[in-house]
């Protein structure tokens, strides 16, 4: 990715000034910073960095790569351990969304990503796309 690129995070900065860092090592201020950055590892497909930004209580032995096509993110609300967040993407040819509450607990000193409780649902054909384009899903990543 270009560091001028903007980051798939939606912060609307650059990605070299965003989760590049982060991704490449340095500690996330709190974890919406830590938050973000895995969702661009996520999207980029930075495996080695997902597993080592899970906290170790509860990482798990590997972090495969998937097929899914991740297609913005929205935070909902963020506070001193936890970001509830709604995530976009595309699976097997189908539009769904995340919505998922995250907890973070720090680990030598950095935040890592311990758990969450989630759901996953299908959007439908005139339900605003995931992406945060204004359309419906229909006239945006949906179409065929």
């Amino acid at each position: 990715m270009a560091k001028t690129e903007t980051c798939p995070c939606g912060s609307g900065r650059a990605f070299a000034e965003c989760c590049e860092p982060i991704i490449q090592g340095a500690t996330a201020p709190n974890p919406e910073a830590l938050m973000r950055s895995r969702y661009s590892a996520y999207v980029l497909g930075c495996w080695d960095y997902l597993h080592k930004s899970w906290h170790p209580r509860t990482r798990p032995s590997r972090v495969s790569p998937t097929s899914t096509d991740w297609l913005g993110l929205t935070i909902v609300k963020a506070s001193d351990n936890s970001v509830e967040f709604i995530a976009g993407f595309r699976e097997g040819g189908k539009i769904k969304v995340l919505h998922e509450t995250s907890r973070f607990a720090q680990a030598d000193g950095h935040w890592r990503y311990l758990d969450g409780s989630y759901s996953v649902s299908e959007v439908g054909r005139n339900a605003p796309c995931p992406c945060g384009s204004g359309l419906k899903s229909k006239r945006c990543c949906g179409k065929q």
